[in-house]
């Protein structure tokens, strides 16, 4: 563990290598687990806001849970996460034959919304746990992505650099930066 401004960021990030495997998992990360991906308060907000816009893209047992339970929901931990269709499935995920994709994400990329998705997918396999006076900084081990941790590692693509653009949305361009200069010093 090392400390970068207000993280406390754990060395597995620089040191292990991963690169999603889509072709591989299917996307299992979106509809297996026992939980909806975690999200601040911005982002139940953001939900609320963006839902009309996306509903179109939502499979309609996505739709139905969501206006049951609502655009996010309180999980056990007491923490506000997405809604799950039935426990399993996030609402929001849809398919492409049998691949789970981000239906949030296909209205970003067809510039209906300028939010990609919650940040905690964005930053998968990376977690962050917020405290009073740290951040904490962890890469998350789950068998579904054993095939990404297998091409991470034939490409030599270590997590920070696989999740750059998560990186900097969550902390900004100047943590990165210092994190490459940490992950250079490590190397040597």
């Amino acid at each position: 563990m090392f400390q970068l401004n207000k993280t406390i960021v754990s060395e597995d990030i620089l040191e292990k290598e991963f690169v999603c495997n889509l072709s591989a998992c299917k996307g299992a990360c979106c509809v297996d687990g026992d939980a909806g991906a975690p999200l601040d308060q911005s982002e139940v907000e953001k939900l609320k806001e963006i839902y009309p816009k996306i509903k179109p893209f939502l499979r309609k047992e996505g739709i139905k849970a969501i206006e049951e339970q609502g655009t996010s929901v309180v999980g056990l931990d007491g923490e506000p996460e997405t809604t799950l269709i039935g426990g399993k499935d996030c609402a929001y995920v849809i398919f492409d034959k049998k691949t789970a994709l981000c239906g949030i994400e296909q209205a970003y990329n067809q510039g209906i919304i300028d939010w990609k998705k919650p940040v905690s997918c964005h930053l998968y396999p990376v977690r962050v746990k917020e405290y009073a006076d740290f951040s904490a900084v962890n890469y998350h081990k789950w068998h579904i992505c054993d095939d990404a941790c297998s091409l991470g590692k034939e490409l030599d693509v270590p997590v920070y650099k696989f999740l750059k653009e998560a990186l900097i949305r969550k902390f900004g361009q100047e943590w990165y930066d210092d994190l490459e200069k940490v992950a250079a010093e490590m190397k040597k």
